[in-house]
């Protein structure tokens, strides 16, 4: 039994270094953004000067940060974005593959936001946001 629980909390540790937790991130001349914001922005309801970049639908980084953030998930936004087409009330954002991808496209915008686990964090971008 000791051998088991010595087990378990030496997986547990290295399960949570693992992921570090999805934060927003933006240009490194970005400033920083509150949760309602990222919220809002998100779903095409904040400021409409920001250029918003998603990871592809069905990336576990996507669903960690919209259920974190947004409250929603997968099947929730693709209902919400369809709705939002069909009313002619907004379109969904962006959608990039990767991380790497994400970080290219927001260092390459002022304007830009996404998303990405924190352990893929570099130079290139600054965090905004831990939720």
């Amino acid at each position: 039994m000791k051998k088991f629980l010595t087990l378990l909390t030496l997986s547990l540790g290295v399960a949570s270094t693992a992921a570090a937790g999805v934060v927003v991130i933006g240009n490194t001349a970005a400033g920083d953004m509150s949760a309602s914001d990222a919220k809002k922005a998100f779903l095409g309801k904040g400021d409409t000067s920001l250029v918003v970049y998603e990871l592809d639908e069905g990336n576990a980084t996507r669903a960690e940060f919209h259920s974190t953030v947004t409250g929603k998930s997968d099947a929730q936004l693709k209902a919400f974005w369809s709705k939002q087409v069909f009313t002619g009330k907004g379109n969904p954002p962006a959608t990039v593959s990767s991380a790497t991808a994400m970080k290219a496209a927001v260092a390459s915008n002022p304007s830009a936001i996404g998303y990405i686990d924190e352990a893929d964090v570099d130079g290139t971008v600054k965090v905004i946001l831990k939720p």
